[in-house]
């Protein structure tokens, strides 16, 4: 009996081995290439387990990379709409993301009004895949240099309702449009000294408000509006967190990211206090996705290392849309002073994902351009004029010659950036006495406010919104010859 159990348990594992390992010759040779294969798998890692160990670098090349949408700041009113197509032509790929900036200098601008947000409407409705990003002033005028006293008083009224009408007409103005999908940015570079809708002179009301303006805005029917907090990247006038509204109010953080200071490499924009990897964390924790509205060269010149250096930080985050701000002399697309950044960012945003680089060696500063053209005579709002002994920046155009910057006035305008006055509202001519054209919201590298007149403009003075990076660390106060603050002051920024 014993004997019969043991043959049948041969016989069975027999059956079972030897379809993998054939008996005589070609199962013994079977198996010698199978031991042969498993050793020269095996023996590389044991020899040489440096060649192995995972790098910081082969870290990041492992996580999914992928462009996110794609855009360029291009102008603010209809002739920026009209740059898309040379810019795609150009740079050999799809701009899906729109970027303007309503004017900020009297309430009835920043409800959207007066045709201003018609073109980009075609634009974006024209295609499903498009999306349409909006920043807008929380107090006007938004560039005056309106000291810490008025600007908290206005917060609070904000904060109170007292500007709730000029919010609800622009959700209203945004869906009638056919924008009832906008990414609205409210309040941006929020923790800087440049805008008067900033945070420093009260952050509990700033916060407050905010909430009111989202609320307000989300009620509308047929809203479907998200809201983008942007701040300045780095050190400001406030740390950018001390701000934060909620994650209610909250749908995006963003982080505007310019090549500055001058001698910084990108890994200290990464390492700073409240810099990019300060962003990421931060989103990370509150559950919320990144972008990056504003970014682009400054203070390095041409800097091929900065450009790649945000390719590679964009493709290795969850970022939602992403906007090089793109005017000379520290644009890509026409600027013919930063020949390896453009060269540079065609290769890297032409559609095709590359995964990230070693950074590229800096090259000097060149010398700022002078754009000379004239801007056209338009009711729409146009580049306005750079602040004397700042950059200059002109604005990128098709194959004809695109509007440029007109000439700085002899002395520069209240707001740190340049400055134009804004256009009258559409229609037939206005009763006496008329408004005066208003300055329209552009960042600039300008390091405090100083008081002057708008500079006038060719044709019918229109002012232009043109973003362009706030300088960091830049004390907000008012300049001689400015209108103390008193009820005239804020009764102008209060009118409604």
């Amino acid at each position: 009996m014993m004997r019969v159990v043991i043959q049948h348990r041969r016989r069975a594992s027999s059956q079972v081995a030897g379809p993998l390992f054939p008996r005589g010759r070609l199962g013994a040779l079977t198996l010698a290439v199978t031991v042969a294969l498993i050793t020269a798998l095996i023996m590389p890692v044991l020899l040489f387990p440096t060649m192995f160990t995972m790098s910081p670098r082969n870290a990041i090349s492992l996580r999914e990379e992928k462009n996110a949408p794609l855009g360029a700041f291009l102008g603010s009113d209809g002739a920026g709409v009209d740059r898309i197509a040379p810019f795609e032509k150009w740079l050999g790929s799809t701009v899906t993301v729109g970027h303007t900036y309503l004017p900020g200098e009297r309430w009835p601008a920043i409800e959207g009004g007066n045709g201003f947000l018609d073109p980009w409407a075609r634009w974006r409705t024209a295609d499903r895949n498009r999306m349409f990003v909006l920043n807008v002033p929380m107090i006007t005028p938004n560039e005056d240099g309106l000291n810490d006293e008025v600007v908290s008083s206005l917060l609070r009224g904000g904060a109170a309702g007292a500007f709730d009408r000029h919010f609800a007409a622009l959700a209203a103005n945004l869906v009638k449009a056919g924008l009832n999908d906008t990414i609205i940015v409210p309040g941006w570079e929020m923790n800087g000294a440049t805008y008067n809708s900033r945070c420093r002179p009260n952050p509990e009301a700033w916060k407050l408000y905010w909430r009111r303006i989202v609320t307000l805005m989300r009620a509308v029917p047929g809203a479907r509006f998200r809201f983008d907090y942007t701040a300045n990247r780095g050190r400001d006038a406030v740390a950018w967190p001390d701000c934060y509204p909620g994650d209610d109010v909250v749908d995006i953080i963003g982080l505007d990211s310019y090549d500055q200071p001058a001698g910084a490499d990108f890994a200290t924009f990464i390492s700073e206090p409240n810099g990019l990897q300060a962003q990421a964390d931060f989103a990370k924790e509150h559950g919320k996705p990144i972008s990056f509205p504003e970014w682009g060269l400054f203070r390095n010149g041409d800097n091929p290392a900065f450009i790649q250096g945000m390719h590679d930080w964009i493709v290795t985050h969850d970022v939602v849309y992403q906007t090089i701000t793109d005017y000379c002399p520290h644009g890509v697309w026409r600027c013919s002073g930063n020949p390896d950044s453009s060269s540079l960012y065609r290769r890297l945003f032409s559609g095709v994902v590359i995964p990230p680089a070693p950074p590229v060696t800096q090259t000097p500063a060149p010398s700022p351009e002078t754009p000379t053209t004239p801007p056209p005579a338009s009711t729409a709002p146009s580049p306005g004029a750079p602040n004397p002994g700042m950059p200059n920046p002109g604005t990128p155009g098709p194959a004809a010659p695109g509007p440029g910057a007109p000439a700085p006035a002899s002395s520069g305008p209240p707001a740190a950036g340049p400055v134009s006055p804004s256009p009258a509202p559409a229609g037939p001519s206005s009763p006496p006495p008329a408004e005066p054209p208003a300055p329209a919201p552009s960042p600039s590298p300008s390091p405090a406010p100083q008081p002057a007149s708008p500079a006038p403009s060719p044709g019918a003075g229109a002012g232009s919104p043109s973003p362009g990076p706030a300088e960091q660390k830049t004390p907000l106060a008012p300049g001689s010859g400015t209108p103390p603050p008193g009820a005239r002051v804020l009764a102008r920024a209060t009118r409604l």
